[in-house]
């Protein structure tokens, strides 16, 4: 069994402010689940942050400490960051996208991947709690904006 989980929140701001916010890696530990610390550790092959680089990050998930690393497979400002797991304890592909909206911005998260080790085990645990996060995620992403920061 694999995982692909979808989340959406309409967010009363512009796509260029939720997508500013969002796509940076600096931010990851303040709005995303679990997350205790994301690194840049590559940069784009012409510098900087984009198709290439690669950010370690350092998360709790189920009661773990797992550390990963996602590569930017598609960078798309401010539409899209779609990223793949290069190194962690199992394969994973997160999409952020965010489209206007009449009423501000649909940010939409897809975190797609598959089970291995431990996580074969988890089963549909493991789908529910990542449902549960990215829901979480968004609304926390929200918040944040909406508090200014």
């Amino acid at each position: 069994m694999t995982i692909d989980v979808t989340a959406e929140r309409v967010i009363p701001l512009p796509p260029e402010h939720v997508a500013a916010y969002a796509m940076d890696w600096r931010h990851d530990a303040e709005w995303t689940q679990g997350i205790r610390t994301a690194e840049l550790t590559r940069e784009a092959d012409g510098g900087g942050f984009g198709v290439g680089a690669e950010v370690t990050r350092t998360a709790y998930f189920l009661g773990r400490r797992i550390d990963y690393v996602l590569r930017v497979a598609a960078y798309d400002f401010p539409h899209l960051l779609d990223m793949l797991s290069v190194a962690g304890p199992m394969p994973m592909h997160v999409t952020y996208s965010f489209e206007a909206h009449p009423r501000g911005t649909v940010a939409r998260i897809r975190v797609q991947g598959g089970k291995s080790g431990f996580y074969r085990l988890a089963g549909p645990l493991l789908a529910r709690q990542v449902r549960s996060s990215v829901g979480k995620d968004l609304r926390d992403l929200e918040q944040r904006l909406a508090e200014g920061k």
